[in-house]
């Protein structure tokens, strides 16, 4: 199996893009469409565990706008072979000051373009320097 054939990795980085800024900016038709609908489709958020596409789509259109800006970090993006990836990222919001959220999340490529099939995000405290 190749590992990070690079224009495989370009399209996973492309999506990962769109699904950011359509995370931040609130735009609940891309981030629905970015996931796989199907109801195998598994997202486990910070307070709830999602099973299903359905379950996601009523978390994402009840979900408050607000709050969401983040800045990313220690982003890895892993593909392998043509047809999966793994997204991995760190982030911070100015909101949650002293938490580093943890994303997580399997693409697959299907006929329509690259999905997202499961997700996990979480937070936990961040680190103090030298501790």
């Amino acid at each position: 199996m190749e590992i990070d054939i690079p224009e495989v990795k370009a399209d996973v980085e492309a999506a990962f893009a769109r699904y950011e800024a359509a995370l931040v900016g609130n735009d609940v038709a891309t981030l629905e469409a970015l996931f796989h609908d199907d109801g195998r489709t598994i997202r486990y958020g910070g307070g709830e565990n999602l099973y299903g596409m359905e379950a996601i789509r009523a978390f994402r259109r009840a979900r408050s706008p607000a709050g969401l800006a983040r800045t990313l970090a220690q982003t890895v993006i892993t593909t392998y072979g043509r047809d999966f990836a793994v997204a991995s990222t760190l982030f911070h919001r100015d909101n949650a000051p002293g938490l580093v959220g943890r994303q997580q999340q399997s693409w697959a490529r299907f006929p329509e373009g690259w999905r997202v099939v499961a997700a996990h995000v979480s937070t936990i405290p961040e680190e103090k320097e030298g501790a």
